[in-house]
């Protein structure tokens, strides 16, 4: 029996030749050395996701985030529970994302922990953030920021996926996204 989704029908692996499951079409024991390996060729915008307000504020380079809907605007965001934004986003029910844009590589750094900078140690420059809707940190220099109310989570594995209602935005016109592809940091070379 094949499973029918949007017209593409998808045979059981039950179904599949001897050889077809074992020419490399399908790998059912995937390790996940090798499954983090794959991914890194999967190109992403490069944001920051930021939680909490002055004095007691975090934030990490994530590649985990995209739109859900528009109307009403949502996006998801994918965070490890063992990361220092997890809680704090769960505690002020709220987070930001920054989207960065080709000059930001170093901040994308920091943020990372590439540079041994740690929680609100890491927004040092006060007049580079800005507070919308819900008082979370928002980069002034992003190419994106969106301020995310936090509605919804569900738990899978070692993340959360975060549901975010955007409830105020910050946009900068004319600037290249960064992007993470390969384990570096990229602009975009051009229209392709």
């Amino acid at each position: 029996m094949s499973l029918a989704r949007n017209s593409l029908m998808i045979a059981p692996s039950s179904q599949l030749s001897t050889a077809a499951r074992t020419a490399g079409a399908l790998h059912h024991d995937v390790d996940p050395a090798s499954y983090r390996a794959a991914m890194r060729h999967h190109a992403g915008a490069v944001t920051i996701l930021s939680a909490g307000g002055p004095g007691d504020r975090t934030g990490m380079t994530a590649t985990s985030v995209c739109s859900l809907s528009d109307a009403p605007p949502r996006l998801i965001a994918c965070v490890n529970r063992s990361a220092s934004a997890h809680g704090l986003i769960r505690r002020t029910a709220a987070f930001g994302v920054n989207m960065l844009h080709a000059d930001q590589a170093e901040l994308a750094n920091v943020f990372a922990g590439r540079r041994g900078i740690e929680r609100d140690d890491r927004f040092s420059d006060a007049d580079g953030w800005l507070s919308l809707a819900t008082g979370t940190p928002i980069l002034k220099g992003a190419l994106i920021g969106l301020d995310c109310e936090l509605i919804d989570e569900h738990a899978h594995d070692t993340h959360s996926i975060f549901v975010g209602a955007v409830r105020a935005m910050h946009l900068r016109e004319g600037e290249t996204p960064l992007r993470y592809c390969g384990g570096a940091f990229w602009g975009l070379a051009g229209r392709a």
